[in-house]
């Protein structure tokens, strides 16, 4: 098998029945990298590791692939232009280019956007835990300390994936209702007829239930902080990130109300109390955790994060462009009765915001004729500027729903089985 000078002129690939003859010197530096690697074979063993079988005495390797898909490749190494197979599947024809050493990046712009669109329908994902053994797969024998392992992972199945099994489904329920519970009392407690009780029965038992509710979500953040693999990366986690938001003002509201006093005259510490106790809205953000819907929104924001960036200098810039020539025609130029609402370029920016997102509350209107025709100009603007990066948020978003959906597919899998066993 060694391809010095001693070896045979002619190498021939025998790819599902149809063979391609090469000078030697030409697999050295052959654009496909696992005909490539055919150089550099020394023994039968290595050359094994490249193809499916050889012919010593043809001097012919035997590639056990799709013999059609291997001719569009071919035409990609005489032309360079790389397309699909026409009534082939685009997800097939991308394993034949992973096999021979092709990435998506060699296909042609429209049939990468083919690919793009049939993995994000089809799309699977796995996390680094999911590459782990499946639930009732057959392993060897566990290692020491197995067990514990085992079971730290059921716990942390338990408390991250809704769907793994029926303690997981019973904990969400219960999480979830104790969300809606505490939601349901912030909401009252701004009511006139609530705060008209205050200091009686109702408020302790407002505070009762918040208590009772903080009460969970803590001993349920804790655990999962104790079960976690990395520390630092769960401090880093954005749903942890909210628990924490959601609980540590309820922490110092209660140590500010020991240190100043239920009815301090403080009227600074009176007025933190009261944002600190507003803060609990974050509660709701819990949700997330245990809807697809949450995090598909989570995650698509932070998938699409430049083009929320783009969206938002468009919108800046046209503020700014359409707030100075407002001011200048409604109250610059005192073509009439100045217009008190552009008396200036900040007063002006919330007329622009106001017609560019088609709101129009009508508080702040044009009534110069010239005006009037700039706020048409601004509410046609405000439609093409924002509907400009819609299309890649909402290809993001798909693939987002669908990630999320398969992995909670995958978990109700298990799920699924738990009952029958």
């Amino acid at each position: 098998m060694n391809f010095g000078r001693g070896g045979p002129s002619v190498v021939v690939l025998n790819v599902g029945g149809t063979r391609y003859s090469f000078a030697r010197e030409v697999l050295k530096d052959f654009p496909l990298r696992r005909v490539s690697r055919l150089h550099g074979c020394l023994s039968e063993q290595d050359v094994l590791e490249v193809c499916d079988d050889y012919d010593r005495e043809r001097n012919e390797y035997f590639f056990d692939r799709h013999a059609e898909a291997f001719g569009f490749i071919m035409l990609y190494v005489r032309y360079g232009h790389l397309r699909f197979v026409p009534h082939m599947c685009e997800l097939s024809f991308y394993n034949e280019m992973i096999y021979w050493g092709l990435e998506c990046s060699h296909l042609d712009y429209c049939c990468q956007r083919r690919l793009d669109d049939r993995m994000s329908d089809t799309y699977t994902f796995y996390s680094a835990e999911d590459l782990q053994a499946e639930p009732g797969s057959s392993h060897a024998a566990p290692p020491p300390g197995g067990e514990e392992k085992k079971w730290l992972e059921r716990m942390r199945r338990t408390f991250e994936e809704p769907t793994s099994s029926v303690a997981a489904q019973i904990l969400a329920t219960v999480s979830v209702v104790f969300v809606i519970v505490s939601m349901v009392v912030l909401c009252a407690s701004t009511t006139p007829e609530w705060r008209a009780a205050e200091n009686r029965s109702m408020e302790e038992q407002s505070r009762i239930i918040e208590a009772v509710c903080i009460g969970w979500f803590t001993a349920e953040c804790i655990v999962r902080f104790i079960i976690s693999k990395d520390k630092c990366e769960f401090v880093k986690r954005p749903l942890n990130i909210i628990d924490l938001l959601a609980i540590t003002p309820y922490y110092i509201s209660v140590l500010m109300t020991v240190f100043t006093g239920e009815n301090s005259q403080l009227q600074r510490a009176g007025v933190t109390l009261r944002v600190l106790r507003m803060m609990r809205i974050f509660w709701v953000i819990k949700l997330a955790r245990h809807f697809i819907g949450l995090q598909t929104l989570g995650l698509t924001l932070k998938r699409c994060y430049r083009e929320m960036v783009m969206l938002l200098v468009f919108v800046c810039v046209a503020m700014a462009i359409f707030s100075a020539l407002s001011q200048l025609l409604e109250h610059g130029l005192n073509l009439g009765k100045p217009n008190e609402g552009y008396s200036s370029i900040p007063a002006a920016c919330w007329w622009v915001i106001i017609s560019m997102t088609t709101v129009g509350y009508g508080d702040v209107c044009p009534i110069t004729i010239p005006g009037r025709i700039l706020g048409g100009i601004c509410v046609v603007s405000g439609i093409v500027l924002l509907a400009l990066p819609i299309t890649f948020i909402y290809h993001s978003f798909v693939q987002c729903y669908h990630e999320l959906k398969f992995r909670s597919a995958r978990y109700g899998r298990s799920l699924s089985a738990e009952f029958l066993n």
